[in-house]
């Protein structure tokens, strides 16, 4: 069985239809990519995955359970972890903090023991920052444990965000293009690393425009266009697939 099982999944906003009747399914330990021209559906279809959105129709399964319409929170609580765009970092907090409040889910929420600052929560603050440092050095990010957010470069700010989502101890990780705005080095940075989490053992869907990295890295690739779904394959098929070349890569089937 598919670690995640989508099928005929749509939403529509009025009469925009941004993800029509798509269906896919992603086995565990995998690399995942989603591509397709800007405006294709692919950040749309993380949202309804992710609990952002709420399909309109069709089905999402999660190890044969169904979780569409579920909220972040609850799917975080079933091991789904995600980046964005945008980056999603508090600048006013150093780094290991940021990585610490990804393990949110993870800390008793008592308040009382909380304001009492009871032993056992002292020990889970010492044992979070542990955690947290450890998440840091496997993003390579060490160096950066104590410096607040807003004093790193903007590279270095795209694999901390990948450090947050990891302190939820995911088991399937969506990556909405960890290679935006970065150069070339920093590029080679984070697809190493997600060739690191992916061996790790986490199963990472991936939307990203850097065809490189995408092919460099992924096991199979879904292609969007205009919402509904062009094609899936491994990379080679993807690349040689005459509707991918006329409608995604610009030239002629």
């Amino acid at each position: 069985m598919a670690l995640l099982d989508v099928t005929n999944l749509s939403i529509h906003f009025g009469g925009v239809k941004a993800v029509q009747d798509v269906s896919f399914s992603i086995d565990a330990g995998i690399v995942y990519a989603v591509i397709g021209p800007n405006g294709a559906g692919k950040t749309t279809l993380f949202n309804l995955i992710t609990g952002v959105y709420k399909p309109t129709h069709g089905e999402i399964r999660l190890d044969g359970e169904s979780i569409g319409g579920k909220s972040p929170d609850e799917l975080a609580r079933r091991g789904v972890a995600r980046t964005f765009q945008n980056l999603q970092i508090c600048m006013n907090m150093s780094a290991i903090e940021n990585v610490m409040v990804g393990a949110h889910l993870r800390l008793d929420r008592n308040l009382l023991k909380a304001a009492l600052r009871f032993p056992s929560i002292t020990r889970r603050d010492a044992e979070l920052r542990a955690e947290a440092l450890e998440l840091m050095r496997f993003v390579g990010l060490d160096k950066f444990a104590d410096s607040r957010a807003d004093a790193m470069p903007y590279g270095a700010l795209k694999r901390l965000e990948i450090a947050r989502a990891l302190a939820m101890k995911p088991r399937l990780i969506f990556l909405d293009e960890p290679a935006a705005g970065l150069n070339p080095k920093e590029t080679i940075e984070v697809d190493e690393l997600v060739r690191k989490v992916a061996d790790s053992g986490i199963t990472v869907v991936l939307v990203e425009h850097d065809m490189k990295m995408v092919m460099n890295l992924s096991d199979r690739i879904l292609v969007l266009d205009y919402g509904k779904k062009l094609a899936e394959g491994t990379g080679e098929e993807v690349r040689r697939n005459p509707d991918v070349i006329a409608a995604y890569l610009g030239g002629h089937a």
